[in-house]
């Protein structure tokens, strides 16, 4: 699957760890606050976001974007020490 990983650190110890972290699970920086990846699993995709978690604090935003996920594409989100997830799939074709 692919994923891409945005950081928006709160400070920048928080930004090295997290840089290592994703480097780590094979992910390449792309831009300055952006990392993709297009060999990871969900097994590794839990434990990246676990690892994540307990690295960050209240002031650190990290969004995450996979694609596919049962032929969808979805956006998490980590703010405020909390996981939000949308799930986004195509509309329903009309006949």
């Amino acid at each position: 699957m692919f994923v891409s990983v945005v950081l928006d650190p709160g400070g920048m110890d928080s930004a090295k760890v997290m840089a290592a972290i994703l480097a780590r699970y094979s992910f390449k920086k792309v831009q300055r606050a952006c990392w993709e990846c297009m060999k990871i699993n969900e097994g590794q995709l839990s434990s990246l976001k676990r690892e994540i978690d307990g690295v960050t604090d209240y002031y650190d935003t990290v969004r995450i974007y996979q694609f596919p996920i049962a032929g969808n594409f979805a956006i998490t989100e980590l703010r405020h020490k909390k996981w939000k997830r949308c799930v986004l799939g195509a509309a329903p074709k009309k006949s």
